[in-house]
């Protein structure tokens, strides 16, 4: 899972940033805790932002203790602290200014973004969920930076763009109808890709591959066409897909090749970003989910060879998830590896149906609960819940029909944000408090697909 960069790497610039701001002794003592916290399955570092103020130009960190008394306008990121004066982050700044409440310059910004949100679809049954929803819009907003670099989290060891993570971000922007966003988060990461169709592990916001040792993560060769024939609305925008052809065409040859004899792809670092030595469930339902959006932009594009071989090879690759790890209940490995969260990537919205996908869905819940939330899978289990696990559960009870599973996953999700509405990276077990980094991309991201899920399916490929 997500964690700081080795020692090699320079030091990051959000987290000096974060750390000048305070008393030279704490920061050395909360860096320690965050580099114990960030590479140990059982702790977790402390909570190190509670929201975002930002434009186009600059991205700032609220941090904890400036969130005190304080709470955004409603439907925005301007930011009404516990005197009644408002900060914001004005276009062309690159520090947050702070105004009287009645600031003009305060209110046209709340009054753009309450457009913007206009312009799409906000989901949600109740206030609350409705509330969670245009505040996840509008963190994804704020962290998709000019050219699309759609960041994991601003700081401090987040402030890079995952394949993974950006992916979810594009397919939640696409299905809550904010396509140009959505559009100019897949051209980001077609423009990353490498020349042999994969991706590293993670770019810099300006294009860059981040050069820490990370190996490429081939599950990015699975997402990044699942959300490009999101973005595209399934092919019918001819002009963004005819221009994410030639990234999701390598992306899936890549793919396709990659299977071995037995169907299943090699072993490889997934979202738990550990060295494998045996096949994931991550890396293969990512895999089957691009595959077969691939293999339907293929068919709209058209390249009817490609479409047979990428169906051909989907169809293989399903086969062989379910020969080689449905016997174990989907288990992390074929044959066992302890339960993990990424068996909810191969039921609805990723994949068809299916009865026995669905009990292991189950199951896996019941095995990762801690502390009423979930984590990732075995390692985690002494330490505390991660939201993304929570929310992925939450969305496939929701795509599956368990309507009252997925509403009290979101419920223990909405309970557990900062004060200002962030989800964070986990939960403390113990006391329930948010920790680590916040807001996470990927959480918001699930949770839309989650909310938009009760309304209307979201596409399946």
């Amino acid at each position: 899972m997500r964690g700081p960069p080795p020692a090699t790497e320079p030091g990051e610039p959000n987290l000096r940033r974060w750390i000048d701001r305070r008393p030279l002794a704490l920061s050395v003592a909360v860096g320690l805790v965050a580099l114990l916290g960030a590479t140990r399955a059982d702790r977790s570092p402390p909570l190190f932002a509670a929201g975002l103020l930002g434009s186009r130009d600059a991205l700032v960190s609220v941090p904890p203790d400036q969130a005190h008394g304080a709470a955004y306008l409603d439907d925005s990121t301007v930011l009404r602290l516990a005197d009644g004066r408002l900060r914001y982050l004005p276009p062309g700044a690159g520090e947050p200014v702070t105004g009287p409440p009645g600031d003009p310059a305060a209110l046209a910004v709340a009054a753009e973004e309450r457009a913007w949100l206009a312009a799409g679809t906000v989901p949600g049954a109740t206030a609350a969920e409705r509330d969670a929803a245009a505040r996840s819009l509008l963190f994804l907003r704020l962290l998709v930076r000019p050219g699309g670099a759609a960041l994991a989290a601003e700081t401090p060891y987040w402030a890079y763009v995952w394949p993974r993570d950006a992916s979810f971000t594009a397919a939640a922007l696409a299905v809550t109808g904010h396509r140009r966003e959505a559009a100019a988060v897949v051209s980001f990461l077609a423009g990353t890709q490498r020349a042999d169709g994969t991706w590293p592990a993670r770019s810099h916001p300006d294009g860059r591959p981040v050069d820490d040792g990370r190996p490429a993560q081939l599950d990015a060769t699975g997402w990044v066409p699942w959300a490009a024939w999101l973005a595209t609305g399934r092919g019918r925008d001819r002009d963004l897909a005819t221009r994410l052809w030639p990234a999701v065409r390598a992306a899936a040859d890549h793919a396709a090749a990659a299977l071995g004899p037995d169907g299943l792809p090699p072993a490889g670092p997934d979202y738990w970003e550990r060295r494998e030595r045996a096949p994931t469930l991550g890396t293969a339902a990512a895999l089957l989910a691009g595959l077969r959006a691939a293999s339907r932009l293929a068919g709209q594009h058209p390249d009817q060879d490609r479409r047979r071989a990428w169906g051909a090879a989907a169809g293989r690759l399903a086969r062989a998830v379910a020969g080689r790890f449905g016997p174990g209940g989907y288990q992390r490995h074929p044959g066992g590896g302890g339960p993990d969260a990424a068996v909810t990537w191969l039921g609805p919205p990723f994949g068809p149906t299916d009865p026995a996908v669905e009990r292991a869905v189950r199951t896996s819940w019941r095995r990762l609960t801690v502390a009423g939330g979930a984590v990732p899978g075995r390692p985690w289990l002494g330490g505390d819940p991660w939201t993304p696990a929570t929310a992925s559960f939450a969305l496939a009870a929701m795509a599956a029909g368990d309507r009252a599973a997925a509403e009290a996953r979101l419920a223990w999700l909405l309970a557990h944000r900062t004060t200002l509405g962030a989800f964070p990276e986990r939960v403390g077990r113990d006391h329930g408090a948010p920790r680590s980094v916040a807001p996470l991309a990927w959480t918001h991201a699930l949770v839309l697909l989650t909310l938009v899920s009760r309304d209307r399916a979201v596409p399946t490929p």
